[in-house]
């Protein structure tokens, strides 16, 4: 019997796409990685690509047991409960996500849009609530971090769409959108992406360019300033990744930032933000 460690893929914090509480206050810290913890072992889970589908869906299980306080077994889900309860924290943010990972465990294929939003509704929105919930935040703010960060899935579906398709059989692009551009999942696999294939992709940045219209004022709507910073230079850098989305090939091009790029969205994201505060 495997556990969730012996399926984890050595990636932390600093190797993710997008800051993780990267200038939060000190004492927001340990809460926000303990959770982080706890969710990059469940999708390492999910996203393992030779265990079978029963095997992944019984250490989540062992992982949620662990995180209600049923089991001692998993030692990310013990300590996020500790932490939590220390904090007076929810467990239903950790909880949701859960629910895309076992998802992710036996669903390979997205109907449409809608099918899509759904999904983000339990695999990404519940990272933003959890860390606005850590800061005191008022849950006002919700249907813009909701925004955000289905914005930032969606972007991350489209950076490894080839990737996901060869390494493990899913595909988060919608169906009906492939079908109406004659194509199949099969045009995943090609070295390059056809010209079909770039007309999806393109249409879905614009779609993504949607959700970013209606996360933008997200940043000016939170009180802590450190926070309001970080969720400033994370728009800035989706709106910039969406962009590229829209003229690069993700299958035989890179579409990510070198740091000296972020380094600058950053420092043009967080002045903006400054002078509008003021």
């Amino acid at each position: 019997m495997t556990g969730a460690a012996d399926l984890a893929s050595g990636k932390g914090h600093s190797d993710e796409n997008f800051p993780v509480a990267g200038i939060v206050k000190p004492q927001h810290r340990a809460p926000i990685l303990a959770f982080y913890r706890f969710v990059r072992a469940a999708d390492d889970v999910a996203d393992h690509a030779t265990a079978p589908a029963e095997e992944k869906l019984r250490l989540l299980e062992i992982m949620r047991a662990s995180l209600v306080g049923e089991s001692d077994e998993n030692r990310e889900g013990v300590a996020l409960r500790a932490i939590l309860a220390e904090r007076s924290l929810s467990e239903q943010h950790a909880l949701d996500l859960l629910e895309a990972f076992r998802r992710d465990c036996t669903k390979t294929r997205y109907r449409d849009w809608s099918d899509l939003m759904d999904y983000c509704r339990y695999s990404a929105a519940p990272v933003g609530r959890y860390v606005l919930d850590v800061h005191g935040e008022d849950r006002s703010s919700w249907p813009a971090n909701d925004a955000l960060c289905a914005a930032l899935q969606v972007i991350n579906h489209l950076q490894d769409c080839g990737k996901d398709y060869r390494d493990i059989d899913r595909v988060y692009i919608p169906a009906d959108a492939l079908a109406a551009a004659g194509i199949g999942v099969e045009a995943l696999a090609e070295p390059s992406a056809s010209p079909a294939l770039r007309g999806v992709i393109r249409s879905l940045a614009i779609q993504t360019e949607g959700l970013l219209a209606t996360s933008a004022p997200f940043a000016r709507m939170i009180d802590d300033t450190r926070l309001a910073l970080e969720v400033a230079v994370i728009q800035r850098l989706a709106e910039s990744l969406t962009r590229l989305l829209k003229v690069r090939d993700p299958l035989s091009e890179k579409v990510h930032h070198s740091k000296p790029q972020m380094a600058g969205l950053a420092l043009l994201a967080a002045g903006g933000l400054i002078l509008r505060r003021r």
